[in-house]
């Protein structure tokens, strides 16, 4: 049997003035989604599109929790979560990583 693995993950636009966090159980599909502008109206609108943050969780209980727990935050301590593990701000998944269909 495999293990199923969930993931809050923050994504952001090309001049960072946004972002968006959600969870899933397949990043590089639900990353791809969001390019496609399907399956968040706030994403598309925003033109979210750079996968800039992931933490795994074991289960989807958990990684809810989680979820929720930073959305309540403050932006500036989002930010600095995000730049303690990519001080850059790059792109975890670029383009070519995501699926094509």
């Amino acid at each position: 049997m495999t293990e199923r693995r969930f993931y809050v993950y923050f994504m952001t636009n090309y001049s960072r003035r946004v972002l968006y966090i959600g969870v899933t159980n397949d990043v590089e599909r639900r990353i791809w989604e969001h390019r496609q502008g399907k399956g968040s109206e706030f994403a598309k609108t925003y033109h979210v599109d750079r996968l800039v943050y992931v933490e795994e969780y074991p289960t989807a209980p958990e990684a809810i929790a989680r979820e929720k727990q930073l959305k309540g935050w403050k932006r500036v301590r989002k930010n600095a979560l995000v730049a303690e593990s990519n001080p850059k701000w790059e792109d975890l998944v670029p383009e070519e990583n995501t699926p094509s269909s």
